[in-house]
Order: C-alpha cells, then structure tokens, then sequence
C-alpha cells in the first residue's frame, strides 16, 4: 500500500549567524558531508553487485508486460542480496557514524539517516537510467542538511530553529503575510542552507509545512483551458475571453559588459600565475598585418594558483549571474500568475529547451524559458489543473492552416497568412491551435468552430503586443 501524502510548501527565514554560530555550523557541515560521501560510495558499490548480478540480467531479458510480476520479484530478491535498499544504507550510516565517533559526536542519527537517504536515491537514479554519474561533494558543493522529522534531531521549535546544542534565532517579519502563514501552519521537517551573497555565506532555514501556500488575492486562479506557443523570448496564450504575447524576464539586466570586464580579468590573472599552463604566444598574419595571438591551454590535468585577487573578482562576477538568475526567475514567476488567471489547464507544445541552449546560448540564459515551464506545470498543478504537453511533429501547428493545410514557414515569418483569407501573428494562431488539440491530435472542426468567436480577442492580444514594442 502506497504511503499517503499530504501537500507541502516552503517557508524560507533568514538566520541570525555570528561568527561563532557559523563556526559551529561549519563543522556541522563538514561533518554531513564526510558522511554523505562515504554513504556515495557504498551505495555505488551495492549497486555494481546489483547490476553483476546473473539475477539482475536475467530479470531484464524479461519482458515488461508479461512477465511483470517474476521481472518485479527477481528485481526485489538481488536488491536483498546486495543490500541496496535505503533502510540498508541508513544502518551502514550510523555504523560508520559510530566508528568515525567525531561525526556521531557531531550529528544526530535523524541527520545520518536523511543523509543516507539523500545518498541512495541520488545512485538510485542510475540505476533506474534517469542519470548517469553522482557528484561527490566538496565544502562549496554541500550546501544544505535537512531532518526527517520535526520531533528529534533537526527540528523547529518556538520560533527558533534547534538542532545538536545549537539553538538559532531567525529573523521573522511579522508584516509579511507569506511568511506568516508558513510559521502559522504544521511543520513536517526542516532544512538548513547556505548561499554565497555578495562573497559573504548567507544562511537561512527552510520550514517545510504541511497543507497550500498562501495566495496574494491578485493571483486568483480561474478554470479554463489555455493554449500556450513558447518560443525563446516570448510566450503566446489564448484562453476562453483573453489573448496575449508576454515577453519572458522583461528587461532583464545581463550585466554583459561588467562581466566581461571581470572575465577579462580572470584571463589576465591566471596568464600571469600560471605560465606553464599555457602554450607559447604566436605571431599570426591576419591580412596584410601580423597579430600576436595568445597560446592556449595546454592539455591535461593541471595545478592552477588562484590568488586572493582571482578569487574576489570570481565571487564579483558570481554574484552578477546571480543577480540576473534571480531577476529572471522573478520575472517569469509573475508571468505564470497572468497566465494562470485566465485558466488552470494548460496546453502546450512539447519543444525542447536543451536544444535551443544549444542554438541560441546567453538568450535562454537570460529569458529562462525553461524554468517559465517547470514553475507553470508546477503551479497549475497544485490549483487542481494540469500541465498538457503534445508532440510537434504530429501537430505541426506553426505550418497549418484552418483548412487542414500544411505549408511550411522560415522562423522568420512571424505573421501568419491562412488560406483561408485572414493575417493572424504566428504565435497567437498556434496558440488558438494548442486549445483544440486532444490526444496528439488536432480537432480541425473544434478550431473551425471556435476561431469566429476568437478573433476579435486575437487580434487585441497583436495589436497591444505591437503597441508594447513601438
């Protein structure tokens, strides 16, 4: 029987950390991350035994449908026999705790066993093909520890977080209406992070509680079907009264030319620090002139000196990208609360983001279209809707036509000429297109049948997108 759930949200508080706190905390750290990289690798070994296994390969010649019920026994059986499971890991972690006896002195057995926990299904993943390779952590890339409960070990307790001795105050504003709904509702767990701001280590708590995040009445939620076209600047939507093209993270500061400056920087540090890692300067004729080119780095595994000024200046450009992530990130947020106040089931076309990262590079990294995605499935989830993607080979909504027509266009054709006489912008059509589409295939006469009564909304949703760009 499948254990039951509840839904969650977060509530995220800055911590009240002095210099004596964040030592502590520190070594807290250290400690769960010595222990989740021990807890790595053992899982990693268990899971060769189980992929060696005549069992394992044997269960896998079996086909899926057929034979489900001896394909699932057998899985189950070699898992035993080589003790991969998460309440095996969870004992080898407390009994390395105890060996180790600074990090039992450290951590409590909750926090070993959440950490364990962490360490089987990041090698679970592998093994189920969903990933490829684990990352063992350095102390820049262990960032966060989180209990199981909030009974024993890491735990929230009167408005203060509690956790091995240490007791942290947060710092609470009252007048925030999120944040006191959060401290309003149950506590399942919580988590402790650190992030670097401004070059400085920042660190807050996450309360993780049970029941529905607090709603700003602005972003109601209405039933209804929306038709999304997601291209990389800007996403097109059609619902049942409203048409729009919302531009992804407007006016998105890129920092470029700051940026660059610093990289540029980089590049002048590391030349001078390091010149045995760099191949000899070269003349080059370009033209009628003769250029000095700067040689590249050599291959192979190398020792690099950072020195004091590298470092600022890498922790200045760090916190430019992560000033511009931030904005992005906020930008789309709101773009997903107007989308959802003209419906909550989405439906869209399934493209690929990776592929453009790809093609188009800094621009998605800017407009993040990819996160605009994953927070709107998310959202629309949670308001009892769905997020409904189809295939664009079967559809081909961009080259067809109201007829059934299908004529090809170059991406830069951004208006749509229908044979069947009307001029429509390209994304706003193939939006109207998403609503009408069921089972990967689209419904020619539910869209014959609705486009009279869309296109007096279609044509406003154009025209104030081109007022906008004027």
């Amino acid at each position: 029987m499948a254990r039951s759930t509840t839904p969650s949200f977060i509530t995220e508080l800055p911590l009240k950390v002095d210099s004596r706190l964040e030592k502590q905390l520190s070594a807290l750290f250290q400690a769960a991350r010595q222990l989740y990289n021990a807890c790595l690798n053992e899982a990693l070994i268990r899971m060769e035994l189980v992929r060696n296994s005549e069992l394992y390969k044997q269960a896998r010649k079996l086909n899926r449908e057929k034979d489900k019920k001896e394909r699932k026994e057998l899985f189950k059986t070699v898992r035993e026999q080589s003790r991969f499971s998460d309440y095996d890991l969870q004992s080898f972690a407390n009994l390395t705790a105890k060996s180790s006896k600074w990090i039992a002195d450290k951590l409590d057995a909750q926090t070993q066993q959440k950490l364990a926990t962490r360490a089987f299904k990041a090698v679970e993943r592998i093994l189920f093909g969903l990933a490829k390779q684990v990352r063992f952590k350095v102390p820049t890339r262990f960032k966060s520890v989180e209990g199981k409960s909030n009974k024993q070990g890491l735990r929230w307790l009167k408005d203060n977080v509690v956790w091995c001795g240490l007791t942290i105050e947060p710092i609470i504003d009252w007048n925030n209406l999120v944040l006191v709904h959060g401290l309003n509702s149950p506590v399942k767990y919580c988590r402790i992070l650190w992030r670097n701001l401004n070059g400085k280590k920042r660190w807050y708590v996450q309360l993780i509680n049970e029941g529905l995040p607090y709603r700003k009445p602005t972003n109601y939620v209405t039933q209804g079907i929306v038709g999304l076209d997601v291209n990389i600047a800007a996403v097109a939507f059609v619902a049942d009264n409203k048409a729009g093209l919302l531009p992804f993270a407007e006016k998105v500061p890129t920092f470029e030319r700051e940026i660059k400056a610093l990289q540029r920087c980089l590049a002048r540090s590391q030349r001078m620090h390091n010149p045995d890692n760099f191949e000899p300067d070269f003349d080059k004729k370009v033209g009628n002139k003769i250029v000095r080119k700067k040689g590249k780095v050599k291959k192979g595994k190398k020792q690099w000196i950072k020195t004091r000024n590298y470092r600022r200046i890498q922790a200045k450009k760090a916190e430019l990208e992560r000033r511009k992530s931030s904005y992005a990130k906020s930008q789309n947020r709101k773009l997903v609360n107007e989308i959802l106040r003209y419906g909550n089931k989405i439906k869209t076309e399934k493209v690929s983001i990776k592929g453009w990262q790809k093609r188009y590079g800094k621009a998605i990294s800017a407009k993040s279209p990819g996160f605009f995605q994953s927070e709107l499935k998310r959202k629309a989830g949670n308001a009892g809707g769905y997020f409904l993607t189809f295939s664009t080979q079967t559809t081909a909504l961009s080259q067809t036509h109201l007829d059934g027509t299908r004529i090809k266009k170059s991406l830069s054709e951004r208006v749509h000429k229908d044979v069947t006489g009307f001029v429509m912008h390209r994304d706003l059509f193939s939006a109207f297109l998403s609503r009408c589409v069921y089972n990967n295939k689209l419904s020619l006469w539910d869209a014959q049948c609705e486009y009279p009564g869309t296109e007096p909304f279609l044509l406003d949703g154009w025209q104030q997108y081109q007022s906008a760009n004027k």
